[in-house]
């Protein structure tokens, strides 16, 4: 397997396997389409060193059937590679506007999703979470970024952790390892085609 060097090489004490191994925050944000899609390719290579895999959903339709979700799905009870579990919390589209009530609903569901996040992290559940769209809540105000950052910051164990959304608050990338920002070029609704199976889900 090809090996990146690193630029830089800190003194903090550690050896190389040990800075290697160091649990990651990894935020996918922008306006350009591919960041969940990029957090489940991680999902995929977690899956196949065997580690469990929580994926959360804070955004998308719990109705909503994404082609991701039933692939993993499938993967995670083969019997073969990491266990997935998936939870799927919020309500509706983000770009969709909802009415006021609607929209209680889908922060009351955001924060019992944090909440079980919180849970998991502190027990060790996985060792690779999808927070898929939680750069959402944090940018509405539903969610306390300087709780999520302090949370990421002292959780135990290796667990590596990938949010997904626009919007991603700076606190948030101040403290992430990795942070990808999707820019749009192009894309095919500007030319007034609407989404299509296979390519959007």
């Amino acid at each position: 397997m090809p090996q990146g060097q690193p630029s830089v090489v800190p003194e903090d004490g550690l050896t190389t396997r040990q800075r290697r191994n160091r649990p990651l925050v990894v935020v996918h944000t922008g306006i350009g389409k591919g960041k969940s899609t990029a957090a489940f390719g991680l999902a995929l290579r977690a899956w196949n060193q065997g580690w469990p895999i929580g994926v959360f959903q804070f955004v998308k339709s719990a109705k909503w059937k994404v082609g991701e979700e039933r692939a993993l799905r499938v993967l995670g009870d083969s019997g073969e590679g990491g266990t997935v579990a998936w939870h799927k919390m919020g309500e509706g589209w983000s770009w969709v506007q909802r009415n006021v009530r609607e929209a209680a609903t889908s922060e009351e569901a955001a924060r019992e999703g944090w909440e079980q996040v919180k849970r998991d992290l502190a027990a060790e559940t996985y060792r690779l979470y999808v927070l898929d769209e939680f750069a959402y809540p944090m940018h509405w105000g539903w969610i306390d970024t300087d709780e999520v950052v302090s949370v990421l910051w002292d959780r135990p164990g290796t667990q590596h952790v990938v949010i997904t959304g626009r919007n991603a608050p700076e606190k948030l990338i101040e403290v992430a390892d990795l942070v990808t920002e999707m820019t749009k070029i192009k894309h095919p609704m500007d030319a007034g085609q609407k989404g299509q199976k296979g390519i959007e889900w």
